[in-house]
């Protein structure tokens, strides 16, 4: 008997890009694969996690839309990743109860030690004669890139270590963990043994890895190649005992060639259209290159962080600013003379952030920028993009010893002095790391 699974992850966008990628594309991926044959093939659409956000809809309806694009276009089951509690725990339960598929969060409990409401830990799939178990594990890294507030994360190995067994309790003769890891995670779940089949998100690569014992793919992201991978399952008799054997075939599918499929390709256009009354509108001009991409505003001063640093601080009226650049998404090259909307704004900013004023001491400030520039080998969302004060940094010196110098109003900053700061409010609450903020005095509440 055979298992097939098709797996795409990280697709918060509707549409293709360059065209690659999008729902429509999916699906008709999905359908292809899904249809049955004489080899009578147990197929299973994954999602890998980070669907509800960021995207231009997902600003405004708080990811709703694509809990219906997912159901639209048949998915099977999902684990999820970081950017499902972007809108707080309450939305991120909202969505999981909309949706018409298995939602795994296995190592994600609440306060009260109970699974995230609407998730299940395990699920069994029944294949022919034989079992299939399955996790989902979730990066407990969300606690810093995200907005999970009371929501806990417990140790990624452990959990499958326990799930593993109890799997196998249950009579399952294959072991796959859905996870929304990030490398070295996977690295470390791939390396235990403790699973067959790894189907993982997160780091936008595409990925597949058969060392003969198990398997790993990676998802890429926003459907551009969607991974397909059989797993052929068998019994043998060996020495009078019945024995279990697999192998996998693995392969993506490009989909820059696939036509769309023409009713979840009606059900993207009839919310571009919507997005389009809304957002279609000229705010402004930019005078000099504006520059978005990832590889910017995640390792140097940038002048769209500056544009919007500058105008968060101006906002509240405080003497300072950062943002992280990680909160600036649309990875695009505004060239000098571009008109700019609504589209391109909520595009830049879809996470629904709303400004918050804080007082901080110098000591606190320093201690920000180095939380800022600690994972720039990464390039993590945590850089920061700063507004009436600057700073230099050595990126070779250790991680806590990379600042070299604060300066304001063209002066050294004092450690000891409170300034007012600019920020939003996941940083405020800690969020990418930025602790620190936790003990400022709020001067203007999100």
């Amino acid at each position: 008997a055979t298992i097939r699974f098709i797996l795409t992850g990280d697709m918060p966008e509707f549409t293709s890009e360059d065209g690659r990628g999008g729902y429509a594309k999916l699906a008709s991926v999905a359908k292809t694969f899904k249809k049955k044959t004489k080899r009578n093939i147990r197929s299973l659409l994954i999602h890998a996690g980070d669907a509800y956000s960021p995207s231009l809809l997902s600003g405004l309806d708080k990811g709703k839309s694509t809990v219906d694009m997912l159901n639209a276009v048949g998915v099977d089951y999902m684990v999820l990743g970081n950017h499902e509690w972007d809108f707080g725990p309450e939305i991120t339960r909202e969505r999981v109860w909309q949706s018409n598929f298995t939602v795994l969060a296995s190592n994600v409990i609440d306060n009260e030690g109970l699974p995230v409401d609407g998730t299940v830990r395990t699920a069994m799939e029944v294949v022919g004669p034989f079992r299939v178990g399955i996790m989902g594990l979730v990066t407990p890294n969300v606690k810093d890139v995200s907005s999970p507030e009371t929501d806990q994360f417990l140790p990624i190995m452990d959990t499958a270590k326990e799930l593993a067994k109890e799997l196998k309790g249950q009579g399952a003769n294959l072991i796959v963990a859905i996870g929304h890891l990030d490398f070295v995670e996977d690295m470390e779940i791939l390396q235990s043994g403790l699973v067959d089949v790894l189907l993982s998100g997160q780091d936008h690569y595409h990925i597949f890895f058969d060392n003969g014992r198990d398997v790993w793919m990676d998802a890429g992201e926003d459907a551009e190649k969607v991974g397909v991978l059989d797993v052929h399952m068998k019994s043998y008799m060996k020495r009078g005992k019945k024995r279990f054997s697999w192998e996998a075939d693995m392969r993506y599918v490009d989909t820059k060639h696939i036509k769309e499929d023409k009713a979840i390709a009606s059900k993207v256009k009839s919310y571009e259209d919507l997005l389009g009354k809304e957002l279609d509108i000229k705010i402004g001009e930019t005078l000099s290159e504006l520059d978005s991409r990832k590889k910017t505003v995640r390792t140097e001063e940038a002048a769209i962080g500056n544009l919007i640093i500058d105008a968060m601080r101006e906002g509240v009226k405080a003497e300072i600013g950062i943002t992280n650049g990680g909160g600036i998404r649309a990875k695009k090259i505004y060239a000098p003379g571009t008109k700019i909307s609504r589209r391109d704004i909520l595009s830049e900013l879809p996470f629904g952030n709303v400004v918050v004023k804080l007082g901080l001491t110098g000591s606190q400030i320093w201690e920000a920028l180095e939380n800022g520039v600690s994972q720039v080998e990464q390039n993590s969302g945590r850089f920061p993009q700063v507004s009436g004060m600057s700073f230099t940094w050595n990126p070779k010196a250790e991680v806590g010893s990379r600042v070299v110098s604060v300066e304001f109003g063209g002066r050294p900053m004092s450690k000891y002095k409170t300034y007012t700061l600019a920020t939003n409010d996941f940083l405020a609450k800690g969020g990418d790391g930025y602790s620190v903020f936790k003990k400022g005095k709020v001067i203007i509440d999100a």
